[in-house]
């Protein structure tokens, strides 16, 4: 009996049967078969989702990691193709030695190549290369129906466009082309400007966003008055010069899981502290590995056991540049008054290159992430007010990440829903797109 399979915050508590697929030419008879038998299925690959995207309706789900083969890759170009269960991390260990970088990468590299495309991910450097989905050039998909065709901009655009965020409801990914980024070197040049507050983040942003390939800050959510969103401004650089080694690290693991949430207001309150304070000078110049700079949280393997049995929701929003000042006040100022917090909370600038897909998540703006541990009713109160306050500001929620999203806001903010919608593999059916468009 294989261990069943979970979105990565554990909340909500779907257990799903995974059904693995170890070759190409076993996806369509395994999708034929699992959506037969339970009526809809839903492709899986590594479950770095936080919510229930990656969930199935029917939790029986196609399972694609063991998918992680490269087919193809011109080292003199950077066009590199693979299975779609090849993780970001899988591509890294290859295409770095030898002077590429993914262009677009989030948080994690432990997300899948399919995933990537069907959360249209996005990182650091969105003001300068926009979502993932740009640097796809092409890729297969397979449907229930059975079909199975190569897609492009020029070739089932319209499949192409439905499919970059399209949340793996349009077919199955069977492998994907991307356009890799020349480097020089695996480091990374970082300055890092400690700030007072939320308007001296947009003053730092507005400053440096342009001059610098990444930017992102880390935030103390828990600061209030004039302090109130103080944090860390961190912009880096691929380094000039440093060699185009791996970095070498020893991983560290969370063990158990325990019963209830090792975050709460007490020990988040001493760690943001400690986090603010550790840099004593305003300004620090460093240079990193690209493991530091990108992934610090994925050094700590299994991380999401510290919230507990219960698991945890994050909070991604994003807020038009129009309004995203005053919005992300309002934001900040409803969670320091909540009592709850974040000991993860990430800010940053999004730009204004449109992505191919329909429903991707970013647009120009300031986008804020958190993690909060799962305790219904207080995260249910704290989001309401939130949710009332994106709205209203004319932003949105990233359903990569999403475990409330009411249908009425996901359709407000997604209007071209209805299009995926008309394109969705009848077969594939997960519990976020049940949950925000059959109801």
């Amino acid at each position: 009996m294989t261990k069943p399979l979970k979105s990565w915050a554990r909340y909500p508590d779907h257990p799903q049967a995974g059904h693995a697929v170890q070759w190409r030419d076993r996806l369509q008879p395994v999708l034929a078969q699992v959506a037969g038998a339970n009526g809809t299925t839903l492709a899986y690959g590594n479950g770095r989702s936080y919510g229930d995207s990656c969930l199935a309706a029917s939790d029986q789900v196609v399972h694609t990691r063991p998918l992680d083969r490269f087919i193809a890759a011109d080292w003199q170009t950077g066009v590199l193709r693979a299975e779609a269960g090849a993780t970001l991390d899988d591509i890294l260990q290859i295409a770095v030695p030898r002077g590429w970088m993914l262009p677009v990468t989030p948080g994690t590299k432990y997300a899948t190549l399919g995933g990537a495309v069907a959360n249209d991910v996005h990182g650091k450097n969105h003001h300068v290369r926009g979502t993932f989905g740009r640097h796809v050039r092409r890729f297969a998909l397979l449907r229930s129906d059975g079909g199975a065709f190569e897609c492009s901009p020029d070739e089932n655009a319209e499949f192409f466009a439905a499919t970059i965020g399209g949340l793996g409801l349009t077919g199955v990914i069977a492998w994907v082309e991307i356009q890799l980024m020349p480097i020089r070197s695996s480091r990374v040049s970082v300055t890092s400007i400690r700030f007072g507050n939320l308007n001296e983040f947009f003053a730092l942003s507005e400053e440096l966003d342009s001059k610098h390939e990444y930017s992102v800050a880390w935030i103390d959510c828990l600061s209030r008055g004039s302090s109130l969103g103080r944090g860390i401004f961190m912009v880096g650089d691929h380094a000039e010069r440093g060699g185009l080694q791996l970095p070498v690290k020893k991983k560290r693991a969370v063990p158990i899981t325990p019963p209830i949430s090792l975050i709460n207001p007490l020990t988040l309150r001493a760690f943001n502290a400690l986090y603010y304070n550790r840099q004593q000078q305003k300004t620090v110049q460093s240079e990193v590995d690209y493991d530091s700079y990108f992934y610090p949280l994925d050094s700590l393997l299994e991380w999401h056991r510290i919230y507990g049995k219960r698991g945890f929701q994050q909070y991604q929003c994003v807020l038009p540049q129009v309004n995203s000042r005053d919005a992300m006040h309002a934001i900040l100022e409803a969670i320091g008054q909540s009592g709850t917090g974040s000991f993860l909370a990430v800010l940053k600038r999004c730009g204004d290159a449109v992505s191919p897909g329909l429903l991707s998540f970013p647009m120009e703006g300031a986008s804020l992430a958190l993690d909060f541990p799962q305790h219904d009713e207080s995260n249910r109160r704290l989001f309401e007010r939130l949710d009332a306050i994106v709205r209203e500001a004319g932003g949105r929620l990233y359903p990569a990440k999403d475990a409330h999203m009411s249908a009425s806001d996901f359709q407000l903010a997604y209007p071209a829903w209805h299009q995926l919608e008309a394109l969705r593999d009848p077969a594939l059916m997960s519990r976020f797109w049940q949950r925000t468009t059959q109801t």
